[in-house]
């Protein structure tokens, strides 16, 4: 295993972005920023042999901080949306900012995506790591305590992206973590996605109103275009008139994970029938944002000048469920004062003949 260091480029206000490159003994190539913690380049190949990079992104780090779509970013403290960009906790009202209509997104726009992030690398018995941390002091986006948190990433000998999520804060807040990715497995530049299938281990969904906040409600995906429960392609059913995907312009919902509390287990899968690759996501998280890319406009060049259009890509956010600090029946977010918030997730690439 090997991890090179190279200058990425340089942000206009002078700060220097480095990337980090991972290798395998397979020649799978990983690349992450130590700007946002940001996952920049998965280079996998196909069941033919051939390689491509399946992660969308950018050449230059200044379109990471114009980009609206988050790509490969590392979103905290809380990852998806809280109604009303406010919360109460312990008896004191929180404000954050609206930043998604009367919502707040991803906790911005004081993203950590915009912050260069301290880089270690550490050799460990399944592959090199990455250990992205930073300091979020308190009140940082409108969130209580000071926290310490950290983001480790390893590419293993069997081409898995390991993603470990650590945080410990000195005061009760919300810890909710993501990574968002946006994977098009016939290649980051290959257009449309719509043709490739998605599975996900879940039976139930969380529907949202019209602003993709919750009602709090868990509902059965059966008989609906919601249901994933055997392999689907993604375009299939995605612009039919159901009142959830017209509200969300597509698929951009989370999903009430099966068997949550059981550790780690498969999530959801995604495979590309023409060139014979996999994606398998494992979390020990309750939820997954499965969101088709349905915003995304090209406006900003990507990677070798690629145009990523209204769904070329599609993310498998491991989440606690949006806006869990306002609803009582969905699993806490709530980091206790001194308490280990750590979690898993994992994105493993293989072929159809490896399966």
């Amino acid at each position: 295993m090997a991890c090179r260091k190279v200058l990425f480029g340089m942000l206009p206000d002078g700060r220097q972005v480095n990337q980090y490159i991972l290798v395998n003994a397979k020649r799978t190539e990983a690349a992450f920023l130590d700007l946002g913690a940001i996952w920049n380049t998965m280079k996998v190949a196909d069941a033919a042999g051939n390689t491509a990079d399946v992660v969308l992104g950018y050449d230059k780090p200044e379109y990471y901080l114009q980009d609206g779509a988050y790509f490969g970013s590392i979103i905290g403290r809380n990852a998806n949306r809280i109604g009303g960009a406010g919360f109460q906790l312990n008896g004191t009202t929180y404000s954050l900012a609206f930043n998604d209509g009367n919502n707040n997104l991803h906790s911005g726009p004081d993203l950590y995506r915009n912050r260069i992030w301290e880089t270690e690398v550490e050799e460990t018995e399944e592959g090199t790591t990455l250990i992205f941390s930073l300091w979020s002091e308190d009140m940082d986006q409108g969130y209580p305590g000071r926290a310490r948190i950290e983001v480790r990433y390893t590419l293993t000998e069997d081409d898995c992206i390991k993603i470990q999520y650590h945080m410990v804060c000195n005061k009760d807040t919300i810890a909710n973590f993501t990574n968002h990715s946006y994977f098009n497995l016939a290649g980051h530049n290959s257009g449309s996605a719509m043709e490739q299938e998605v599975w996900i281990n879940a039976v139930r969904f969380t529907p949202a109103d019209q602003g993709s906040i919750p009602t709090g409600e868990i509902q059965s995906v059966k008989g609906t275009p919601m249901d994933f429960t055997e392999y689907k392609v993604i375009g299939h059913e995605i612009d039919d008139n159901y009142e959830q995907l017209v509200w969300g312009n597509g698929y951009d919902h989370n999903w009430v994970l099966n068997d949550y509390g059981n550790g780690l287990r498969l999530a959801a899968k995604a495979r590309d029938k023409k060139s014979g690759r996999v994606l398998e996501t494992y979390t020990d998280l309750p939820g997954i944002q499965f969101y088709a890319g349905n915003y995304l406009d090209g406006k900003l060049p990507g990677k070798d000048g690629a145009a990523y259009g209204k769904r070329h890509g599609y993310c498998f956010e491991t989440q606690y469920y949006p806006d869990a600090i306002h609803h009582m029946n969905f699993p806490s977010p709530i980091l206790k004062a001194g308490e280990e918030y750590k979690t898993t997730t994992i994105y493993r690439f293989l072929t159809e003949k490896q399966q």
